[in-house]
């Protein structure tokens, strides 16, 4: 009876007469068979993958493409209404050949109402540079305080939230009666418009310290020097770069509106000055000069974010 359960070894190497044995029978019996199949089926899964050259091309042209054509809109719309409206607007052309000309000699000077774009654009970059550093010099640290301290925090905030929302030039007057001089009050109509964004947000930084830090900072008996520069400054670093975007983008905007009101070397005034002689073409090149500097501002202080944060708080 055990004689007729377990069949000899040879009879389980040779191959199976019967053709209706298992699929599994079959694999086993003839493992060349699914070769070929295998061979053929790994060419066509990689030919369906994009290979990574056609991957960074795509990326490429996605990234390159549609500022470009959001550009051509520009100008050809540009173009339609330079054509069939009597606006007196320039066709792009002659706004390049004028753009040319200005540029060919950026840096003349020929009297101090009478001088190139270049040094224009580098007088309103020093005056953004001063009132937008003594902004920072007073706001970074009011804001940490103002977070910190429930106190300041309660006391301070009626006072942002009236003066906040004021635009920037109303205080452009209040800056020629103090400082008796055109140059000054744009500098100080800068600081007061660049002031609340910085104080804003690294306060909101503060205040958004999780409080088990401060809790263990207790615990420890550490100095509120020892808190600033080892709990609170690295945690609301992302916050503060980001009021320092908001704080340089506004005094950008403002520094042009205050230099056509208070006169003398600027790229507002410059904008004034070709307004008077009626050149509407230079006028558009210094919007264009307007926007690229505002847009180097902005790449570069995104790029000095991007050092010191977080890679969730990048994206």
């Amino acid at each position: 009876m055990v004689s007729a359960v377990f069949h000899s070894p040879l009879e389980a190497i040779a191959p199976p007469a019967n053709s209706h044995a298992s699929p599994i029978g079959k694999a086993m019996s003839a493992p060349h068979a699914n070769a070929p199949v295998a061979d053929t089926v790994a060419p066509a899964a990689v030919s369906a993958r994009p290979s990574a050259t056609s991957r960074d091309f795509r990326g490429f042209w996605m990234a390159v493409l549609p500022p470009i054509m959001g550009l051509a809109c520009l100008v050809l719309i540009w173009q339609l209404i330079a054509s069939t409206s009597n606006s007196g607007i320039p066709k792009p052309a002659e706004t390049w050949a004028q753009a040319v000309q200005v540029f060919s000699d950026p840096f003349y000077s020929e009297g101090p109402n009478d001088q190139g774009i270049g040094w224009n654009v580098l007088a309103s970059l020093q005056r953004v540079a001063i009132g937008f550093g003594m902004a920072a010099l007073v706001g970074i640290p009011a804001g940490f305080a103002i977070g910190r301290f429930e106190f300041l925090s309660r006391m301070f905030n009626p006072l942002i939230s009236l003066l906040r929302p004021v635009s920037p030039l109303a205080w452009l007057p209040i800056g020629l009666l103090v400082f008796k001089g055109a140059n000054p009050a744009a500098i100080w109509t800068i600081f007061i418009c660049s002031i609340w964004p910085m104080i804003i947000n690294t306060a909101v930084g503060v205040q958004r310290v999780p409080q088990d830090y401060m809790n263990v900072a207790r615990v420890l008996n550490l100095s509120e020097w020892k808190i600033f520069t080892k709990i609170l400054f690295p945690a609301v670093l992302p916050y503060l770069l980001t009021g320092v975007r908001l704080a340089v983008g506004t005094a950008w905007l403002v520094i042009v509106a205050a230099e056509m009101l208070t006169g003398g070397v600027g790229i507002g005034f410059w904008v004034w000055d070709e307004w008077n002689n009626l050149n509407v073409s230079s006028i558009i090149i210094a919007i264009f000069v307007i926007g690229i500097v505002g847009l180097m501002l902005e790449f570069a202080l995104i790029k000095l974010a991007t050092l010191f944060t977080f890679e969730e708080v990048k994206a």
